[in-house]
């Protein structure tokens, strides 16, 4: 057994043990060989592995057909000099409506980062057009304490008010924070915060409307774990850790998203499908470590796109 698999192995037991029994009947039923359609509403970006160049690939690899609505074009991401980004807002109408046209059937609706406040509208619109698809957003606009830098607080709001639409919503604690309208910046709590605190913030977002949630990225100083909160309307609160590992690269959250809905479509329950998404995640950050440059090319998740195949066994 290699280094790598030892560690995966140690993190999937800390998810068991966490876990245990708990969690909510699955969210979505699989049905024979039918392949579930997946309305994917990110950016899209040339370089630095994020949005729809990990949803894309991690869905598929799940066996759903993911249809493109991109948000944005991006040459790289945000944390590249010199970075350029199109606006697709005008388009995203006419767009959806040649959708419209031909009779797409839609079973998921799952949004990342937005490019304009009208957005949230144009995803709207996708939810009255498919009543019965999954709703799942993944606030992309922050982290550690900062808003990224093409978030204006018009778009932070407006993705506030998506939040409440969500059947699983995944912020990472300053995204929670910024949907709660609590402070972040220099009033930031930092990832270091109690059992108590992560509850009271998935409450919160549940009370606010969001059927299902899932608080990301809780690290303790002096801990090895990094641990997720997941909880709903239909199903208590509990907790799924992770192995940590001690660097950041770029298009995680992406990918930890992408992996949760992909179980979910496979139909696991929620519980799972986060367990599963830490692990991924983890595992590829071992990957990605055996590559040049690997801080500036992001998450190299691709190796691995076997394991996500393997939730339909």
């Amino acid at each position: 057994m290699t280094a790598a698999d030892s560690a995966s192995a140690a993190a999937s037991a800390s998810a068991s043990a966490t876990v245990g029994e708990r969690g909510a009947a699955p969210l979505y039923r699989r049905e024979g060989a039918y392949i579930p359609r997946i309305a994917a509403v990110h950016d899209l970006c040339g370089y630095g592995k994020c949005s729809l160049g990990v949803a894309i690939p991690v869905l598929s690899a799940a066996g759903c057909d993911v249809c493109p609505v991109p948000t944005g074009l991006f040459s790289s991401h945000t944390a590249f000099p010199g970075w350029y980004m199109h606006d697709t807002t005008d388009i995203l109408a006419d767009y959806l409506n040649a959708w419209k046209g031909i009779g797409v059937e839609i079973d998921a609706v799952y949004s990342g980062f937005l490019g304009a406040p009208e957005q949230v509208d144009v995803i709207r619109s996708l939810y009255a057009e498919h009543p019965r698809a999954l709703r799942v957003v993944d606030p992309v606009m922050a982290d550690h304490g900062k808003v990224y830098a093409t978030y204006t607080p018009e778009l932070c709001a407006a993705m506030a008010s998506l939040a409440r639409d969500a059947d699983i919503l995944t912020p990472n604690l300053t995204e929670a924070a910024i949907i709660l309208g609590e402070p972040i910046g220099e009033n930031w709590a930092g990832t270091d915060i109690p059992d108590a605190e992560a509850h009271r913030m998935v409450d919160a977002l549940v009370a606010m409307g969001a059927k299902h949630v899932v608080l990301k990225g809780i690290q303790r100083e002096g801990e090895s774990v990094v641990r997720n909160f997941v909880g709903g309307v239909d199903m208590e609160t509990c907790e799924v850790s992770n192995e940590y590992v001690p660097y950041m690269l770029h298009g995680t959250g992406d990918v930890y998203a992408s992996c949760v809905l992909a179980a979910v479509m496979a139909g696991r329950g929620l519980v799972d499908a986060v367990a599963f998404a830490g692990e991924f995640v983890h595992d590829a950050m071992l990957v990605s470590a055996e590559q040049p440059a690997f801080r500036d090319r992001g998450v190299s998740f691709e190796p691995l796109l076997g394991k996500v195949t393997a939730l339909l066994g």
